[in-house]
């Protein structure tokens, strides 16, 4: 999924508001310092989704050269949600 700055802004500081508000974590330093590593975090895991979906791309082409003739008997949006399912889990991320 592709984000902007400021939508990635935003939705770091719903996070950081509601685990707060809830009372699930206190602050202990400042709450920019806090927030700049929930945005750092929430970027780390959109590069990751879009570095598995490039993968998983990519072994897709592999799968259907290998198959050869009989690539076109294979539905290639189940075979890459089959490929990005099994590459997530071994990459232990959650889609």
């Amino acid at each position: 999924m592709r984000l902007k700055d400021e939508q990635i802004d935003r939705l770091a500081d719903k996070v950081l508001a509601d685990l707060t508000g809830s009372g699930l974590i206190v602050l202990k330093t400042d709450r920019s310092r806090i927030l700049g590593c929930v945005k750092e975090v929430i970027k780390a895991n959109l590069k990751a989704e879009v570095d598995l979906e490039r993968d998983a791309e990519e072994l897709l082409e592999k799968t259907l050269r290998a198959a050869g003739s009989s690539a076109g008997d294979i539905d290639r949006h189940k075979m890459l949600k089959m490929i990005k399912s099994k590459l997530a889990k071994e990459r232990k991320i959650v889609l």
